[in-house]
């Protein structure tokens, strides 16, 4: 039996595929505990017995992480390093310490996000993991913008001084030890960072807590379902483009039905009595992939790669952060259409759901890429990486 320590950052996104490994892990004897600024939610998603080390942090979209809704681009990558993941790292690195110290893990797991994690590790001297939850950061995010990557590596540099060890030289995003990279090479792409340390499991997909009832019966198997989701953090952002979907949707009524995710109620109240357009603040997402003909996205990495599980094509609509590179990586597999969030109108974005329910190029790319996920062999890969981590096992010499 091995220890693990997972160090997760307080994001949904990016402790669900987490959630899955330590299930396998645990499944197999092993100990797990956890370490967060939220404890609250991860036990809300890793399950209510779970061992969590309280850390502090800030808040995503409280106080001074308040984003402000239009901008975008590098000034939007900026900020999220200097208003969230930076001082987050900064932070979180006692409660981690103080995990290590009382858990004793034999490896810990530290997300790509939650840079305290590998740093505190690396000080310490312990066996560290990446958990990459989105593979954006495998391929060259910066070509073109060689101040912004300078200004990042200067940042990495600072954190490493005050946090890690001093003398280190990798980059801290990436252990040298072992990377659990959560896609493949056919959605990210022929030019998708390789190293002896990176192992591309693809998406870790796990049973999730019951959701709020759902009404299974109003599924209408003679019209295409279309499943629309811009994840938990745009609500701020995402009333327009959600009124544009229902509009495209509305005009299609007779070949499609619709189910919006719409958390910030931004289309109002639920109509039990509307057999056309299901409007709820959440969803079961993945049993409603298991029937769905098309996705309408943010290009977050979990519903990009989710739907692509299940071999559903998408239309992805990126916002910010790493969504831009995601849905790149969408329509260079051919697995989607991309639209521009900020921009499009009903009209366009009837065109591009029609194109991904009707246009068999798209569908294929998706099966092509459900197969790869698949055999990649997602949490079971990645808790027997981390196994052979623990016992002290080479990258080199693992398969």
């Amino acid at each position: 039996m091995s220890r693990f320590l997972f160090v997760v950052p307080p994001l949904v996104g990016h402790i669900n595929p987490a959630t899955g490994v330590a299930a396998e892990l645990a499944a197999r004897g092993h100990e797990l505990a956890w370490a967060c600024a939220d404890p609250d939610l991860v036990r809300r998603l890793a399950g209510e017995s779970a061992r969590v080390f309280p850390c502090t942090g800030p808040v995503p979209g409280t106080g001074e992480g308040v984003r402000p809704p239009d901008i975008r681009g590098p000034e939007a990558l900026k900020f999220l390093w200097e208003a969230f993941l930076a001082p987050l790292a900064e932070q979180m690195a006692p409660g981690v310490a103080a995990a290590v110290a009382e858990f004793r893990p034999d490896a810990v797991v530290a997300d790509q996000q939650a840079l305290a994690g590998g740093l505190v590790a690396e000080r310490l001297g312990v066996t560290w993991a990446t958990s990459a939850t989105t593979s954006a950061e495998f391929t060259d995010v910066f070509a073109g913008m060689p101040k912004v990557a300078l200004w990042l590596d200067e940042l990495l540099l600072r954190l490493r001084a005050d946090l890690g060890d001093p003398s280190g030289t990798g980059d801290p995003r990436f252990s040298p030890h072992l990377v659990l990279a959560f896609s493949t090479p056919e959605l990210v792409g022929p030019e998708a960072r390789q190293g002896e340390q990176i192992r591309w499991v693809g998406p870790s997909i796990a049973p999730r807590p019951a959701a709020p009832d759902f009404p299974w019966d109003w599924l209408d198997p003679a019209r295409s379902l279309v499943l629309v989701s811009l994840g938990t953090a745009n609500t701020d952002v995402g009333a327009r483009f959600l009124t544009e979907c229902e509009t495209a949707l509305r005009a299609r009524t007779d070949r499609v039905q619709a189910v919006i995710a719409d958390p910030g109620g931004a289309l109002g109240p639920y109509d039990a009595q509307d057999k056309d357009l299901l409007v709820l603040p959440s969803i079961p997402q993945l049993p409603l992939l298991e029937r769905a003909d098309a996705v309408v996205s943010h290009a977050g990495h979990n519903t990009v790669c989710e739907a692509l599980w299940h071999g559903v094509p998408l239309v992805v609509a990126p916002i910010r952060d790493d969504q831009p590179v995601i849905a790149g990586q969408v329509t260079g597999a051919g697995a989607g259409v991309r639209v521009r969030f900020g921009r499009v109108t009903a009209p366009k974005l009837g065109a591009a759901i029609d194109a991904v329910l009707h246009e068999p190029g798209h569908r294929a790319a998706a099966d092509r890429i459900r197969t790869a996920f698949r055999a990649a062999g997602g949490s079971r890969a990645a808790a027997t990486h981390l196994e052979l981590l623990a016992t002290g096992a080479s990258p080199k010499e693992t398969p």
